[in-house]
């Protein structure tokens, strides 16, 4: 047996909550994965996981060991890592979630700056508006709009996500523009809801001192945020969305701004990642050249960048 294969799976098994998850994500048969697992018990002397038909969770023995042996592999990673730092750059696949719209106008552009200093880097980037468990999921870091409450995960603030209130030249041709928020609640307006709770998201604007903050009427809520932004320039009603992507629409002609003069609520963006989890060199340099991209991005970062905004 290959204690350090098995530890590695061990630990790849408490963190997804499975065996045939975590031997899908090492790539070995589950039936492989169980032998592993059986026979580190029995070298241990000592049961690490409750197995039934249904779940499998870990024992106070499992728990302890779990804390060693990924501290072990850590430093394992580690001093492979400080070698492999003299010899040749980064290199491997990095597993990254990112909210679609900021994957798709931001990141996928600049990727070949990236994928041309870091020509060895292999990058799995999905698109969610969800915050998922790292851990459980086998995700590397991620960008996240919004607060982070999870206290085993390192959140660094790259910035600041503003936004702008737009609708269809085609619908503000029908429809009167607001001149105030409270307008709105003669409108059709484009909702979302948060995921996992279906709640309507409310909508808040501030300006000189007064705030407005309230769930508007409309017929329509969506989660996907290229359907919302799809929604809004098919003319279904007045949408809330990052600057960027207004600004972006303006230029195409497909959205116009209305109540520029009252800001939304920015929203502060954090790439996080797992705290219990040693953070590779490849993951590191994703890390460093994202943060550094939304800092420097002036159509996430400056409001500036709206015609009335600035």
């Amino acid at each position: 047996m290959d204690k350090l294969q098995a530890m590695a799976l061990f630990v790849r098994v408490v963190e997804t909550g499975g065996i045939a998850r975590a031997a899908e994500s090492l790539g070995i048969p589950k039936a492989t994965a169980t032998t592993l697992i059986q026979k580190l018990e029995a070298s241990l002397g000592a049961r690490l996981l409750n197995r039934t038909t249904r779940r499998v969770s870990v024992t106070p023995d499992g728990a302890a060991y779990y804390t060693r042996a990924a501290a072990i592999l850590a430093e394992v990673r580690e001093a492979e890592e400080a070698l492999s730092q003299h010899s040749s750059a980064p290199h491997g696949r990095v597993r990254v979630d990112a909210p679609t719209l900021i994957a798709r106008s931001v990141i996928v552009p600049a990727l070949p700056r990236f994928f041309a200093r870091y020509p060895g880097i292999e990058l799995a980037l999905a698109c969610n508006e969800r915050h998922f468990d790292l851990v459980a999921e086998g995700i590397d870091c991620a960008l996240w709009v919004g607060e982070i409450g999870d206290p085993g995960l390192v959140a660094r603030r790259v910035g600041f996500l503003y936004f702008a209130t737009c609708a269809a030249p085609g619908y503000l041709a029908e429809h009167p523009a607001p001149a105030h928020p409270r307008d709105l609640a003669r409108h059709r307006c484009i909702n979302h809801f948060a995921p996992g709770t279906g709640a309507t998201v409310e909508w808040v604007f501030s300006k000189d001192g007064e705030r407005v903050q309230a769930v508007f009427p409309g017929h329509l809520a969506l989660e996907d945020e290229n359907s919302y932004v799809s929604a809004a320039e098919a003319g279904l009603g007045i949408a809330q969305m990052p600057a960027f992507v207004v600004k972006e629409a303006m230029e195409r002609g497909t959205l116009d701004l209305v109540l520029a003069d009252w800001l939304p609520e920015p929203a502060p963006l954090y790439v996080v990642y797992p705290q219990s989890r040693h953070l590779s060199r490849r993951v590191r340099v994703f890390v460093d050249w994202l943060a550094a991209l939304i800092a420097d991005h002036d159509g996430i970062q400056l409001r500036s960048t709206l015609p009335g905004l600035a």
